[in-house]
């Protein structure tokens, strides 16, 4: 090829990765117009001028025989949140078509992930996460201060009606403030717990590292819905009214509704201290499924317009529930596993070529032979770039699940087991690290905290043997209890060895032993891998919606939210509305919402059904290839061959490279703010994952004033 021609495609990329970057620019403008509209529909919602004057003609204008007044609450409530999901999908997908952003931008985003709040009830904070944090408490506030300031303003009128105390009539406001306040916080419950959201991605969050703010909610709403229920029992009590609990409506609230989803939400909220969690968290596990129960009789309560508030969380968490059911339905191969003498074990997993994912990525795995319902998150330790065929985790022996699996891996010299079922969900992750705008990049990881490095050294190797970039120096600082947990830097490395040259990245590793002060002198067991005959009813890993997944998503939303509208039409205006004339006098508005409960779990049913039928269709190709992959040699001998000393692939130069260039202190720990202080570099890259005392220092020292050249990334990591 000529260099003309070279120069025209390079011409042609340029121009291409303009308009791209100018369309996105437009798109992330029109985000924010939506979210400001959006927000000040939130100040507003408390106040008199709101209800007494915007509603009413918000109604009269959407209003009709098709929708009935629920139109109103899925335009002014429903419509913005779907539609900035649903931009932010397209925004997404344009971002992953792109190259690599500029150092610029990096640099703002690393500006507000940069930590602010190191300790406290919520752990470390970025300053993003503060924003909204902030935001959030604000409008509370003055949901709170506005709500009672303009239900007590009329309070004598309404006592001497109803010839009750005034303390009475202040005491029912308080409880009909509390309800309306506890929606606003079950408005943004599910949002933390979509694991595929495209709402998280655009400000930078996952869904693992915000659960923090889903278990902080559900606390939240659970006080304030039970001090709601509370201070109406009180009240009906003391007014001689204690039957209204027993009240079910055709018209409006139905107290028995909302007594159904307290006591749903209460045993949901018992079981999920950490102190219960921890040690029954089956009956956690059990008990959470009690969320239908909740959000279906809470619909009742409140009535489906005013339920279109909390809808838009719950209605991206019902798409993502969906799609990771069907994903799990699949059997995925195993392609070998590799024994570490530490009692870990890293499973290498088949995937189709075409499926790429971040580094520090994560995956739920299930294993029917150890639990038929137990799912359990863990950090995938390889890189796509550099196995395009392979995706591995490290599963650790902490707990009676891992523990099962674990022994079932190393019994396998004596129980040789040629298959093992195991389905899967993800891979989860950020869409991008950009890792390559620093100078250097400091890794510090505690115990299993190591393992989402391992990913982010693979993807930095795989990166340094490409010609065109230009990779920045490594310091993996880690710290183990015993040196046996050493052999965890093996995983570094692919089962199968690597053909890269290692020696183009500037790699240090500093290993510290806290518990041990000098090695081993034991005889410990060598790292061993076995094998896995391929099965035709198992499939290799695949991204749930195709390589255009954030695009399929954007699908999803849309197409599902116009089949619900256009279906909720024709059942208002050709069923409802000819015998009810939208009254609720003959079709209860219970009635009606269980309908449009129904259409609703239907037009999402069907959509995310078919997308994913149809991607998975497109990567039938790719799995028939994988599928017919030769047997490795050592499945065709004896049993016992196919568990053997790994050594005698990991005994490489690249091996011995990443063996040297480890330096082990034994007896100490690491003295983290010297080796960060000491850094030389204008940009420098600070990944922490380990435990929350070891985060909380780094974070520390990032955090300072004069610490501008320090980034600080926090990554949550299982195993």
């Amino acid at each position: 090829m000529d260099s003309g021609t070279v120069g025209v495609k390079e011409k042609e990329t340029t121009s291409s990765y303009g308009m791209q970057t100018i369309i996105g620019s437009m798109m992330m403008f029109l985000l924010m117009v939506v979210f400001v509209g959006y927000s000040m529909i939130w100040i507003m919602m408390p106040t008199n001028t709101y209800y007494l004057h915007w509603l009413p003609d918000i109604h009269a204008k959407t209003d009709s025989t098709y929708f009935g007044q629920q139109g109103a609450g899925i335009l002014v409530y429903t419509f913005p949140i779907l539609f900035i999901a649903t931009l932010g999908c397209l925004l997404l997908h344009i971002q992953n078509k792109t190259a690599d952003n500029k150092n610029q931008s990096g640099v703002m985003k690393s500006l507000w992930k940069r930590p602010v709040l190191v300790k406290g009830p919520l752990g470390i904070v970025s300053w993003i996460e503060l924003s909204f944090l902030a935001m959030f408490i604000a409008l509370l506030v003055w949901s709170i201060s506005s709500y009672l300031h303009g239900m007590f303003a009329t309070i004598s009128l309404q006592a001497a009606a109803k010839r009750e105390h005034v303390w009475q009539a202040k005491l029912e406001s308080t409880a009909l403030m509390l309800g309306l306040v506890g929606n606003i916080c079950l408005a943004f419950l599910f949002f933390p717990v979509a694991r595929g959201s495209s709402i998280l991605q655009l400000v930078g969050l996952t869904s693992e590292a915000s659960i923090k703010y889903h278990i902080w909610l559900g606390h939240l709403v659970m006080t304030i819905f039970t001090a709601h229920g509370l201070c109406y029992i009180i009240f009906w009590a003391c007014t001689s009214q204690i039957s209204q609990m027993l009240k079910w409506e055709k018209i409006g609230i139905s107290n028995v509704a909302g007594e159904v989803a307290l006591l749903a939400g209460l045993a949901m909220w018992a079981t999920s201290f950490p102190r219960i969690r921890r040690k029954i968290f089956e009956l956690f596990f059990y008990t959470h499924h009690l969320y239908i129960v909740f959000i279906v009789f809470f619909v009742f309560h409140v009535g489906f317009s005013y339920a279109c508030i909390m809808l838009p969380g719950f209605y991206l968490f019902m798409i993502d529930r969906l799609l990771r059911f069907l994903q799990s339905q699949q059997r995925i191969r195993i392609v070998s596993a590799r024994v570490l003498p530490c009692e870990a074990v890293e499973l290498s997993f088949s995937k189709i070529p075409g499926l790429s994912y971040s580094p520090t990525s994560m995956m739920f795995l299930n294993v029917p032979a150890i639990s038929k319902l137990q799912w359990h998150p863990f950090t995938i330790t390889s890189s796509s770039n550099m196995d395009p065929d392979n995706l591995s985790v490290v599963v650790k022996s902490d707990g009676s699940w891992t523990r099962n699996l674990y022994q079932k891996f190393a019994s396998s010299s004596t129980c040789p087991m040629d298959r093992l079922e195991v389905s899967v969900e993800g891979p989860y992750g950020p869409a991008s690290n950009n890792l390559l705008r620093h100078d250097t990049i400091v890794m510090v990881s505690g115990g299993s905290g190591i393992t989402p490095m391992i990913s982010i050294i693979r993807e930095l190797l795989s990166q340094a043997n490409d010609s065109g970039k230009k990779t920045p120096q490594v310091l993996l600082i880690t710290a183990f209890k015993k040196s046996l947990d050493l052999t965890m830097l093996d995983l570094i490395l692919p089962p199968s060895g690597t053909n890269l040259d290692i020696s183009c990245l500037q790699l240090q590793i500093e290993a510290y032993v806290t518990r041990e002060n000098q090695p081993a002198t034991h005889n410990q067991k060598p790292l061993q891998t076995i094998w896995f005959k391929p099965d035709p009813l198992d499939s290799p890993v695949s991204a749930v919606l195709g390589r255009n997944s954030w695009l399929s998503l954007g699908v999803i939303i849309s197409m599902s939210f116009i089949i619900f509208l256009v279906l909720m039409g024709i059942l208002t205006r050709y069923y409802i509305y000819p015998i009810d004339h939208n009254s609720n006098l003959i079709y209860s508005a219970s009635y009606r919402s269980a309908l449009n409960m129904l259409l609703l779990c239907v037009s999402i049913a069907t959509t995310a059904t078919a997308v994913f039928l149809w991607n998975k269709k497109q990567n039938s190709k790719e799995t028939g290839q994988i599928q017919s992959i030769d047997t490795p040699p050592q499945i065709t001998t004896s049993p016992s061959a196919r568990f053997y000393n790994a050594d005698r692939e990991l005994e490489s130069v690249p091996h011995q490279s990443f063996v040297q260039s480890t330096k082990v202190h034994y007896g100490t720990r690491p003295d983290l703010q010297k080796i960060l202080w000491d850094c030389e570099g204008s940009s420098i890259g600070v990944l922490v994952s380990g435990p929350r005392k070891m985060r909380q220092e780094v974070a520390v020292v990032c955090s300072s004033p004069s610490a501008h050249n320090l980034h600080y990334h926090s990554m949550s990591f299982s195993w």
